[in-house]
């Protein structure tokens, strides 16, 4: 529509006016909500042909439209805007168009479609997933969605941080006090069990730091010397050297750590199309520091640690190797960039992790553009805030984590109790009540932390995600089971949505706004991919939830006597229920079929 009305507007200047116009003096925009109308006209930039006031304008064009244009039902001038009604006929033909799509996604396709790497997760092998992760994954898993719906290939990764001074925490605490201790002995995820000492090494380094600022030390000086810390130097160090008791250790724990990881995504409904560990992408990374070294791109200090100086950049002094060789997180994702650009020739790289790392990114781009590689421009930060429970914040190194696992079970927890109280499962066999709490607890949960901007910090609460009333994902879950409950009442009584036929219909003011709201869709992806946000699409599907409980309130579906209106209503439901089952797809939401 905004296409047709420019070349009316633009008809309608030349034989009012006797002006030719360009295209880009004819803004149009939707109508703001407090304003009547569909589509706005920017009139200030003709006046230059009228000679007169924008209300005049505004008038004069308006009036031509209705006259000359059908589509056009009514109009009024605000200032210098001209608000255009478009005709129920109109959007009742739109509409018919709309339901003959094969797709709803296909509106949204770009005509340029690139290569986009997206890498999410990004876990350390010392602990299991946390809300922290949660977050992480499901905005990325999203982000692959939208933008593969938008036409792009899209390559989902993770980067597993599997080596370190973390690392070898977990490892020197289960050397030391772990008896051999397994996940099998245990009957702990492995990813758990493997925390467990991890937040054992920290209450014991700290311990000794409290000793040693007791006896007249510092705290730096403390940390330094504590002699857990200095072990757990030494055992980095035989792990780059390749000590084989160090690295047999490493493979098993990590292994442990792998299987819970997998567990966990896969409860999540993430996975990934590659995934790279960084103990092997550091050896890449330090050929790269040391090849920029002789280049003289990077300097050697008197330690012998290798820096970049990026103050010319208005950054700072960065370390990329330790005066012992030992690499730091920056070497590893230089390493990692340049292999992923070398396997897949990518045009972006969107990484998704927090905002705590906005420096890191800033300097990851400058390193690899000081040392020639043109294509870091196309490296982007998907920069997203911390999330916390009402309670604080976490801290997994004193084990006060929220663990993924058990948030994951509570919600699915939570999703039963409600079920259950709310007395309409009694004919649900026990089968299908678990897989109806799996998918009302994962979409609370997914919905409640995709519908913040991501770029905001949040909280999270648990009980509130869970209302199946308000902006959450079981009241968008439920409306859609309402309108699969219309439709197996229609099959009953041998009534069939029919599309070709819905132009014999005269539809109402809740069926045409319903139609406006489908019409956005297309737009909303689009807007969501360009702007990373699923937030965009979970606040629309939630909208158009609420839009259409307005209209199954007002209106009788089945129960019409009009058999061209009943049918348009049946349509217009399907519709409504394929959109909203292709936004939540988006956002990895699971649709149950009954509720």
């Amino acid at each position: 529509m905004e296409i047709i009305l420019k070349e009316k507007i633009k008809e309608a200047v030349k034989i009012i006016y006797n002006s030719e116009v360009t295209d880009d003096l004819i803004q149009i925009q939707e109508t703001r909500k407090d304003f009547k109308g569909d589509f706005t006209l920017v009139v200030f930039p003709l006046l230059r042909f009228s000679k007169n006031t924008p209300e005049k304008t505004g008038e004069t064009i308006g009036n031509y439209l209705v006259e000359k244009f059908p589509e056009v039902s009514g109009f009024n001038v605000i200032k210098g805007f001209l608000n255009l009604e478009i005709s129920d006929a109109w959007w009742v033909k739109y509409f018919g168009k709309m339901a003959s799509e094969k797709s709803h996604l296909e509106n949204c396709q770009v005509s340029n479609p690139e290569t986009i790497l997206v890498e999410y997760s990004s876990p350390n092998t010392n602990k299991p997933l946390h809300l922290g992760h949660i977050r992480n994954n499901l905005l990325g898993y999203s982000l692959y969605r939208i933008l593969s719906g938008c036409g792009h290939k899209v390559i989902k990764t993770n980067i597993v941080n599997d080596r370190g001074i973390h690392i070898c925490k977990s490892m020197l605490a289960w050397q030391k006090s772990g008896n051999g201790e397994s996940p099998q002995s245990s009957g702990m995820k492995g990813d758990h069990l493997v925390g467990k000492y991890y937040v054992l090494f920290e209450k014991e380094y700290q311990e000794q730091i409290a000793k040693l600022m007791q006896e007249g030390m510092d705290e730096a000086e403390a940390k330094n010397s504590a002699s857990l810390m200095r072990e757990a130097r030494e055992m980095l160090l035989k792990w780059e050297a390749g000590d084989n008791k160090v690295v047999d250790l490493w493979k098993m724990m990590n292994s442990w750590v792998y299987a819970g990881f997998e567990e966990t995504y896969k409860e999540l409904g993430v996975d990934f199309d590659k995934i790279y560990y960084e103990s092997d992408t550091y050896k890449i990374g330090k050929d790269i520091v040391l090849s920029a070294l002789k280049e003289n791109i990077l300097y050697r200090n008197d330690d012998s640690s290798i820096w970049a100086d990026l103050t010319p950049d208005g950054l700072d002094q960065k370390l990329l190797l330790r005066s012992d060789g030992t690499a730091v997180y920056m070497t590893q994702d230089l390493g990692t960039a340049v292999n992923r650009y070398n396997e897949f020739k990518f045009d972006k790289n969107i990484y998704v992790v927090g905002n705590e790392q906005n420096y890191h990114f800033q300097v990851l781009k400058a390193l690899l553009k000081r040392m020639g590689y043109k294509w870091a421009d196309g490296l982007i930060h998907f920069s997203y805030g911390m999330v916390e429970l009402p309670e604080g914040r976490m801290k997994s190194r004193e084990g006060t984590i929220v663990d993924a696992d058990d948030l994951i079970k509570e919600m699915q927890e939570t999703a039963m109790e409600v079920s259950l109280e709310l007395g309409k499962l009694a004919d649900f066999s026990e089968e299908e009540k678990e897989d109806i709490f799996r998918k009302i607890g994962l979409g609370a949960l997914k919905y409640y932390i995709l519908k913040v901007d991501p770029r905001k910090n949040m909280t999270f609460n648990p009980v509130e995600s869970i209302d199946f009333n308000g902006n959450t994902g079981p009241f968008i879950q439920y409306t859609y089971t309402r309108i699969k409950s219309v439709f197996r009442k229609a099959e009953q009584m041998g009534i069939h949505a029919e599309p070709d036929t819905l132009s014999e219909a005269k539809a109402g003011t809740k069926e045409i706004e319903l139609i406006k709201m489908l019409r956005k869709f297309a737009e909303t992806v689009s807007a969501a991919a360009t702007g990373c946000s699923p937030a965009i699409i979970a606040n629309y599907c939630y909208e158009l939830s609420r839009k259409y409980n307005q209209f199954y309130h007002d209106y009788s579906i089945l129960g019409e006597d009009d058999l061209a209106l009943r049918n348009f209503r049946l349509v217009l439901s399907k519709v409504t229920s394929e959109i909203i089952y292709t936004g939540m797809w988006l956002l990895g939401i699971e649709m149950p079929e009954r509720m």
